[in-house]
């Protein structure tokens, strides 16, 4: 598989659902943990969905249009009319945001871009993932993730160590790499799931000025709660889903 086929596959991939876990987007997933310029297309096609969706969501529901809908007499429209034509405008709607969406971020606060990087990071641990590595060794995590050209020199809170590994996966934001390190609190899990404790590492050179500063700041994304910090060589978030007193005795 070539960049331009899997740029083809990954067209139609919706993040946030249950094409997270389908078959058919594995290959093409891979290539773009691979291929730094499909990596940027992709992660900004990621982005574009998500506020396209986020916008559709943000739509208020007129007052009585569900009743209206049903009192009035089915209409048949032409093939074309009923199902080529919403999906065009559906399309030109993307371009247009996705048109829009690289002019505006400069202009976007440094809080901001923090955020909308965080959530991606957690929102990716919350819907389901896979592990490109699976071992309790935490050298050969390490080593791994060296090999992959992914952060790998990374210093470890002293209650973070005590905590079990189970492995790691390859992200990006942007173009950058990101590791993620998977751990689990000790609690008993769901079934089929591996862990319940996060950390994400990417270099400061990702989030520039967005960066977190050196003593963690919290904050509760979804069903999880998150401590970010950073030193002079990385960013740091550290997730878990539980409460902040959970959390913060990995910090110690």
């Amino acid at each position: 598989m070539n960049n331009q086929e899997a740029k083809q596959i990954l067209t139609l991939f919706r993040p946030g659902s249950a094409d997270e876990k389908d078959p058919s987007f594995l290959e093409a997933r891979q290539l773009a943990k691979t291929d730094p310029e499909l990596a940027h297309w992709f992660d900004a096609h990621c982005q574009t969905y998500l506020l396209l969706r986020r916008k559709f969501e943000a739509i208020p529901i007129p007052p009585g249009l569900k009743e209206q809908i049903l009192s009035e007499r089915k209409i048949q429209r032409p093939l074309f009319q009923r199902y080529w034509r919403p999906l065009l405008a559906m399309a030109a709607v993307v371009a247009f945001l996705f048109s829009i969406d690289f002019g505006l971020r400069p202009f976007h606060s440094a809080k901001d871009r923090y955020a909308a990087y965080r959530k991606r990071m957690i929102g990716s641990a919350l819907r389901g993932y896979y592990m490109d590595l699976t071992t309790s060794d935490p050298d050969r995590v390490r080593a791994f993730l060296a090999t992959n050209h992914a952060p790998a020199d990374y210093p470890l809170p002293a209650g973070l160590k005590t905590a079990a590994v189970v492995g790691c996966a390859l992200s990006t934001w942007q173009g950058n790499p990101v590791s993620m390190i998977c751990f689990k609190s000790g609690r008993p899990l769901p079934p089929g799931e591996q862990s319940d404790l996060w950390l994400f590492v990417t270099s400061r050179q990702t989030l520039a000025q967005a960066s977190p500063p050196a003593a963690p700041i919290f904050d509760r994304v979804n069903k999880a709660t998150t401590a970010s910090w950073s030193d002079d060589q990385n960013d740091y978030l550290l997730a878990v889903e539980g409460d902040q007193a959970l959390l913060r005795k990995y910090l110690q």
